[in-house]
């Protein structure tokens, strides 16, 4: 199993338009941060996390021309808001991309984006969803299988993801906040975890970069990256200052299990 990070910055992105700041000023390509997403590969199926804002950018880059199924962590613009540039993975499609999402986000989604989830759309090469509501429950996509993990992030009903493959696990919790202890059991004692790192300063809805490092020590991932980060995360002193086995993702990052 491969995990390709295509994006690991928060909803602004990194830079940020407009800030003077030393990150977002920085020439340092690990500190240029597309909206988070991440490209889930075994040896016969590919999975998309998310449709975020930068698809179209973040497809190009990695040379992606097709994907098996894409899956949703919740709502939130910077997660779905890519949605149309699926159009280039369904030109070579006979069937419908399979789509995968909880209760609510998938009502989001067809509220949204109407008009791909509509009857009459039955344009060949268009999106047209084969959509699933995973309810919370363990599905499998291909030879992979995912484990959802409800986490509590901003109002929204949020899921984090555990995908195991040929013996290998790896999580992904790109919004949280808090971690109910039932969700935490299905995060313990992963081979890599990577999760929401957003800012070095308290903030309401995201993890620091120190609640993030301190919930890992408690989930003991054998590997652990944070993702989500905005511009107040500087990559090489992030680096410096957690411990050995938790970096920073970076966009581009391809992590082998």
């Amino acid at each position: 199993m491969k995990v390709l990070f295509l994006g690991t910055g928060t909803s602004t992105g990194v830079p940020v338009i407009g800030c003077q700041c030393d990150v977002c000023l920085s020439t340092d390509p690990k500190n240029k941060r597309l909206r988070s997403s991440i490209l889930v590969q075994s040896e016969s199926t590919t999975v998309l996390v998310d449709s975020c804002p930068d698809l179209r950018q973040q497809a190009l880059s990695h040379h992606l021309t097709s994907i098996d199924a894409v899956l949703y962590t919740h709502e939130h613009l910077d997660h779905t808001a890519g949605f149309d540039e699926m159009r280039a993975f369904c030109w070579h499609r006979e069937d419908k991309l399979p789509l995968y999402a909880g209760t609510a986000c998938l009502q989001q989604l067809r509220r949204m984006f109407g008009w791909a989830f509509a009857a009459e759309n039955t344009y060949k090469g268009y999106i047209r969803p084969d959509a699933h509501d995973h309810g919370g429950r363990p599905f499998s996509i291909g030879d992979i299988e995912v484990t959802p993990v409800l986490v509590q992030h901003a109002s929204v009903e949020t899921y984090g993801y555990v995908f195991r493959n040929g013996g290998k696990s790896f999580g992904y919790v790109p919004d949280i906040k808090t971690l109910p202890e039932d969700s935490a059991l299905l995060l313990q004692g992963l081979d890599a975890l990577a999760m929401d790192a957003l800012t070095t300063r308290e903030h309401r809805t995201h993890l620091t970069v120190a609640d993030c490092v301190q919930l890992m020590g408690k989930l003991a991932p054998s590997r652990g990256f944070l993702t989500h980060c905005g511009h107040a995360v500087d990559y090489s002193l992030t680096c410096s200052e957690t411990p050995d086995y938790i970096t920073p993702a970076y966009d581009g990052m391809l992590l082998s299990l």
